[in-house]
């Protein structure tokens, strides 16, 4: 790791002298390049020159204690180093993980998609139990949630909520919600308390810009028509629904929430790009067989993640046999502990990795 660093430091020394140089001050693309390659490094180079300087300190130290040259001294030498020891575990801690490769995609907005699954209209309420449940976190990390989609289904619940969250660093939070979420208790309905079994399917996909990925405008097929459901008589008596299908995927996007065809036409090509940048980055990960094995959940969106065990209270994630036993708290939007031990857990899979 240490080799590492010291190669980063010297990284870092060539771009203050390249920045420095005639040649960059004149190219506005290179002064860029270097100035956000050496800022990318900047956390690095200054946890290692911390670490170094306190191992320095730490070295004099023991030497003075080893020598046994005057007593006094070697107490007081002892003393700081019992705190030195600390910090240094602490900063090299930090510099493990400032040396994981950061995915570029963590810092965007998401479009999280939440669909019921297997368990009829249970599975309905414990879809838009979830989406209320992100929403209200979401909001307390400072971030601004919007439905772009809606589908009711019967007893109030959902068959699928389509929203954006926008903010920066969504994506890193929300990552690991992709799965197969299913939930255990006993239904409304349900007369004799028997436990009752349904599933919700999450998707978090990156927000992707129209410049992220190229779109040929004639492999796209744009279908307007006359909205269904909710929404006033204007909505159903216009036709300002909007459906894009992308002919080389398949992939389609239907939207009618909004009053407005051209504002449903946004919001349906927003999901279409970034379900076209998540469909590119599953096949790059496929191709990198180290990347895949170094993720907790491959994003496959098939694979059970998480159960919600209501009679026991219980939240269990299986990805990192964690359980915890606030599910109320949890379901009102108390999912730090939760996305931290995601967090460390991948950090902790990432670093063993790159050995």
């Amino acid at each position: 790791m240490f080799d590492k660093l010291a190669s980063v430091e010297r990284r870092y020394e060539e771009l203050n002298a390249l920045l420095c140089s005639p040649e960059t001050a004149g190219n506005q693309d290179l002064l860029k390049k270097y100035g956000k390659e050496q800022a990318d490094l900047a956390d690095t180079v200054a946890a290692y020159r911390e670490y170094n300087s306190l191992k320095k300190t730490f070295d004099e130290n023991s030497a003075l204690v080893a020598s046994g040259e005057d007593a006094e001294l070697s107490a007081m030498a002892r003393e700081e180093n019992a705190v030195l020891s600390q910090k240094l575990s602490e900063v090299e801690a930090r510099l493990k993980e400032l040396l994981i490769p950061k995915d570029p995609n963590d810092v965007k907005s998401i479009i999280m998609e939440i669909r019921a699954g297997t368990g009829g209209d249970e599975a309905g309420l414990f879809a838009a139990e979830l989406f209320a449940m992100y929403s209200r976190f979401a909001l307390k990390k400072g971030f601004k949630v919007e439905s772009l989609s809606v589908s009711q289904s019967q007893a109030g619940g959902v068959k699928e909520v389509i929203a954006s969250v926008e903010g920066k660093g969504a994506f890193g939070i929300f990552k690991f919600e992709s799965g197969v979420h299913r939930v255990q208790r006993v239904p409304k309905t349900e007369t004799q308390g028997r436990i009752h079994t349904s599933t919700v399917t999450v998707a978090v996909l990156p927000e992707a810009e129209e410049k992220e990925v190229k779109i040929n405008t004639a492999d796209l097929r744009i279908d307007v028509f006359r909205s269904s459901g909710p929404g006033g008589q204007s909505v159903n008596t216009t036709d300002s629904a909007v459906r894009i299908t992308h002919i080389p995927t398949g992939m389609v996007v239907s939207m009618q929430d909004e009053k407005s065809q051209l504002k449903n036409k946004a919001k349906a090509m927003k999901v279409l790009l970034s379900r076209l940048q998540d469909f590119q980055m599953q096949q790059d990960r496929e191709k990198d067989s180290q990347a895949r094995k170094s993720q907790i959940g491959s994003g496959d969106r098939s694979e059970k993640i998480r159960t919600y065990n209501f009679p026991q209270g219980r939240l269990t994630d299986h990805r990192i046999n964690l359980s915890l036993y606030n599910l109320a708290e949890i379901m009102g939007g108390e999912l730090d502990e939760l996305t931290e031990n995601m967090r460390h857990r991948s950090q902790e899979k990432l670093l063993t990795s790159a050995k």
